[in-house]
């Protein structure tokens, strides 16, 4: 779930009712954003197959979009308070409906990751504005119940994206879960002229720039980052090509912060860094995400490639780690005000590393019940558990003024960190083997495996131990 608040003016009026159908609206186009993102993981074989494309460009795919979608969620909140929340929310609308279009008519693997990354454009204009236009259109017990209904729905297109994905795939094609957005996309633009209240919500005072540059900056050197993960395995970790890529990435980045000192209006100010359980629970979502982006592709290119699934199939296998998420995310509200965060942070990415590490000992053979359906309870009650609990701790320390600010930062995190998870354990994976045995998908969990005990090290001595007071919703990306 992005989790972008709006920025402008609140003059709503707790007592005044608004029609449902807003919601309604908004939630279909939200949840097609979030359907994107899993449903493509169980075609990428086939998408390979089709393509021609080799297994460690293949990643590509996913994080084109989430790369775009994640980079450009801060920018896209902003320009939904300068040029209007409506406005941007057709037009993002707009854009990832044709992108999709586009990736569902893709002759090549060059055309499909490009329609992707203007998908990830598109819904980096979407979600924010929309969510902002949630927030300002509803109040009081209509905001609150607003506001579950679009986190139910967020979390639910995760679970409908891998069963769908592999319906389509099997039963029509992998072009379909692109244009299956198609006439979603249209009947939602058609219907948000009278859906969406009148008002623009364009701010009216103050500085109205746009921090393109920062924008630009911090993407391009996500971009090269991951081209360097991704090119790893082939060329050497310690090759000319991934340390001068990776110093390009790094001189990216440096810009990027050079930009946010300089500008009138950054991205990011420079003062919310300063504060730690943000910092940090900045870098345990970033870690955790991948880990878990990283696991759905692994383990979609493990399941139909060396044990011979179909996409269907792997759409129905993937359903038990979706339910351990939720049973998680679950007992972290019941459990975060009586133990708190630091607890569950901690226990929960021991977990994440003792399932990475029951997948790592998976054999070529491997039988679903026996040797895979451990792994992803575990994985995923422990990802359940962290998420929400790195959440409360990452933002329990922020002004209120900058609430909004470092939610949207949280869900930035969350998106690069699902590009970044998603090349660093393909490019592991590829570069052992994956495809004709679980060598390479071995050494991917591992690596999993270890990042999630050093950062459960981390949470355990480095984050606080947060007790939020009854009440407090509990987010869920």
């Amino acid at each position: 779930m992005h989790d972008h608040p709006s920025h402008g003016p609140d003059h709503g009026d707790a007592t005044t009712r608004r029609p449902w159908t807003t919601l309604a609206l908004l939630v279909v186009a939200q949840f097609m954003v979030v359907l994107d993102i899993t449903i493509v993981n169980v075609a990428l074989p086939s998408i390979g197959r089709a393509l021609d494309v080799a297994p460690a460009d293949l990643q590509w795919v996913v994080t084109a979009y989430v790369l775009c979608s994640g980079g450009l969620l801060l920018i896209g909140g902003r320009a939904a308070d300068v040029l209007g929340r409506r406005r941007i929310f057709l037009a993002g609308l707009l854009l990832f409906t044709t992108a999709s279009l586009a990736s569902g008519l893709a002759p090549s693997a060059g055309a499909l990751i490009a329609a992707r990354a203007v998908q990830g454009v598109g819904a980096a204009l979407l979600t924010p504005a929309a969510l902002s236009i949630l927030t300002t259109t509803y109040h009081g017990p209509q905001r609150a119940t607003a506001l579950s209904v679009w986190g139910a729905v967020a979390s639910a297109g995760v679970a409908v994206g891998v069963v769908l994905g592999g319906m389509l795939t099997t039963w029509l094609s992998w072009e379909w879960i692109f244009l299956v957005n198609v006439p979603v996309g249209l009947a939602t633009a058609a219907l948000a002229p009278r859906a969406l209240p009148p008002g623009d919500g364009i701010e009216r005072h103050g500085d109205r720039t746009l921090d393109v540059p920062g924008a630009l900056a911090v993407v391009a050197g996500l971009v090269v980052l991951v081209y360097a993960l991704s090119g790893a395995a082939e060329h050497g970790w310690g090759s000319a090509r991934t340390l001068g890529l990776l110093a390009l990435a790094a001189g990216l980045l440096a810009a990027f912060i050079a930009v946010e000192r300089v500008v009138a209006r950054p991205l990011v100010p420079p003062a919310v860094w300063r504060v730690g359980t943000l910092r940090t629970g900045t870098a345990m979502m970033l870690g955790v995400t991948g880990i878990l982006a990283g696991a759905f592709f692994l383990n979609s290119l493990y399941l139909q490639r060396v044990l011979g699934w179909s996409a269907l199939d792997t759409g129905l296998g993937f359903i038990p780690l979706v339910v351990a998420i939720s049973l998680g995310v679950h007992g972290t509200s019941h459990l975060i005000g009586r133990v708190g965060s630091r607890v569950l942070v901690a226990g929960g990415l021991t977990l994440v590393a003792a399932g990475a590490l029951l997948l790592a000992l998976a054999p070529d053979d491997a039988r679903y019940a026996a040797d895979l359906l451990p792994g992803f309870l575990v994985l995923g009650l422990g990802v359940g558990l962290t998420f929400p609990a790195v959440s409360i701790t990452a933002l329990s320390r922020v002004d209120h003024e900058r609430a909004g600010l470092a939610s949207g930062l949280m869900s930035t995190a969350h998106e690069v960190g699902a590009a970044l998870g998603v090349a660093a354990l393909s490019a592991i994976a590829t570069g052992s083997g994956l495809g004709a045995s679980a060598a390479g998908y071995g050494d991917a969990c591992l690596a999993a495996a270890v990042v999630a005990g050093l950062l459960g090290a981390v949470a355990a001595f480095a984050l606080p131990a947060v007790r939020p007071a009854p009440g407090v919703q509990v987010a869920m990306h």
